[in-house]
């Protein structure tokens, strides 16, 4: 049996929803492995809308497992208010069906409000995020004072896992002269909740092996995009976790050799939220119509997303960084009305070509896209299911994107619409 990963190759927003529903209706066993509730997906099914933000897209399916892995950061009062959101749909949700791990860290206020301050306080220099305490939350992970699911157990434990991150939380709030976060009120608000969280917690890496042993398929959820990641991504314009396919991994607590193939997620064009370099970003009316045939307005956040031209070095950067098998395109049909349509096929810096985007973020930012033009189809592509159909300018535009990213794409998406998709590899048959 095959375990896939899906993953998004560009900036995140990709599409992954349509994409992971339709996959999770093969799978037995879906799993998140990294980041929080700033990034969400949108699924429709039987003409219900189900917004996720934490939870794994299995979780509104029947007979599916779906996992938090402890790679993920939690929001506890979050996560319980968006299983009642799904619960109120007609889904059930228990013990059986949702298992967190053990070893999650936690989003606590103060990690929220950390978040605001920096961002106000960085002016122009802001990163862009969505101010939900993800990266705050991150760094008590990485410094070793972080509250973990674990943690709710034991009273005496929570208050002495509370004075140690307090103590560094606190020392900064007196700095920037905020009011001290009070220990005995957020252990009381916790020791509340902890009941409803507690009764999900297990240890993942146990459960998944045994998942393995029985041979159930499994499939791996990534949030965000290969170009938000800590150490790949356009730094510091990034996240605060690893989003490429190995994270799932360690995310998860298996091994890499579970992974039999990982699957990006390939916009047909590019689209970015918040600040950083944005090579092949459109701010004309050709941009302004991309982000109006395609939606692009965030699941979580509502926020605007920028959007440009499909840019091949970054999609081929990301395909080798993170051993993408194949890719799946979507909103090709975003597309369908534009006279023109333009790829990047490098970059220009200081009157040199390179073939790739340099790490430091003042040449992100200088680089000038060199790009490919091909003639529009103006026809329409929408809720076509087979590659033949597709007018010839269309199947021209999709070859020579193939060819430039050297990965093979596996399916293309026509419309939000499930059944919308040309299916020419199934990854959980390779």
């Amino acid at each position: 049996m095959s375990n896939v990963v899906v993953i998004g190759s560009q900036w995140g927003d990709e599409g992954k929803g349509k994409i992971v529903d339709w996959l999770s209706s093969e799978a037995d066993v879906v799993v998140r492995f990294q980041g929080g509730h700033n990034a969400g997906h949108t699924l429709v099914i039987d003409g219900i809308t189900y917004k996720l933000r934490l939870l794994p897209s299995g979780i509104v399916r029947k007979d599916k497992i779906s996992i938090i892995g402890n790679g993920v950061v939690i929001d506890p009062w979050a996560l319980l208010e968006e299983i009642e959101e799904i619960k109120s749909k007609g889904v059930h949700i228990n013990s059986n069906n949702l298992i967190i791990s053990e070893s999650a860290n936690l989003i606590l206020p103060f990690h929220k409000e950390m978040d605001e301050i920096r961002e106000d306080a960085a002016g122009k220099a802001k990163i862009g995020t969505t101010r939900r305490g993800i990266g705050p939350a991150y760094e008590d992970k990485i410094g070793r004072r972080s509250i973990r699911v674990m943690d709710l157990l034991s009273e005496k434990n929570l208050e002495q896992r509370l004075e140690t991150v307090l103590l560094h939380h606190n020392a900064i709030r007196k700095g920037l002269g905020k009011k001290i976060y009070l220990k005995e009120k957020l252990k009381k608000d916790l020791l509340k909740i902890a009941p409803e969280i507690l009764k999900f917690s297990k240890p993942v890496w146990k459960e998944i092996d045994e998942l393995k042993q029985k041979g159930k398929k499994i499939l791996f959820e990534g949030a965000q995009g290969i170009l938000l990641d800590v150490d790949h991504g356009t730094y510091p314009f990034v996240t605060s976790s690893n989003t490429v396919a190995s994270a799932a991994a360690t995310g998860s607590g298996c091994g890499p050799s579970t992974i039999n193939y990982v699957l990006g997620i390939t916009k047909a064009y590019t689209t970015r939220v918040g600040e950083g370099p944005f090579p092949t970003e459109l701010k004309d009316k050709i941009g302004e119509e991309l982000g109006n045939r395609g939606k692009e307005f965030g699941t979580v956040t509502s926020r605007k997303r920028r959007c440009g031209w499909f840019d091949g070095v970054l999609v081929r950067q990301t395909i080798k960084i993170s051993g993408i098998n194949g890719i799946a395109l979507t909103k090709l049909d975003v597309l369908d009305e534009l006279e023109e349509i333009k790829m990047c096929i490098g970059y220009e810096i200081n009157g040199k070509k390179i073939d790739y985007l340099p790490a430091a973020v003042e040449d992100q930012l200088r680089v000038k896209p060199v790009y490919r033009k091909f003639q529009g189809w103006q026809s329409t592509t929408k809720g076509i299911k087979s590659f033949e159909e597709l007018p010839s300018l269309a199947k021209t535009y999709v070859k020579e994107l193939e060819k430039f990213i050297e990965t093979k794409i596996s399916s293309i998406s026509t419309s939000p619409e499930r059944n919308d998709t040309i299916l020419i590899d199934d990854p959980f048959k390779n």
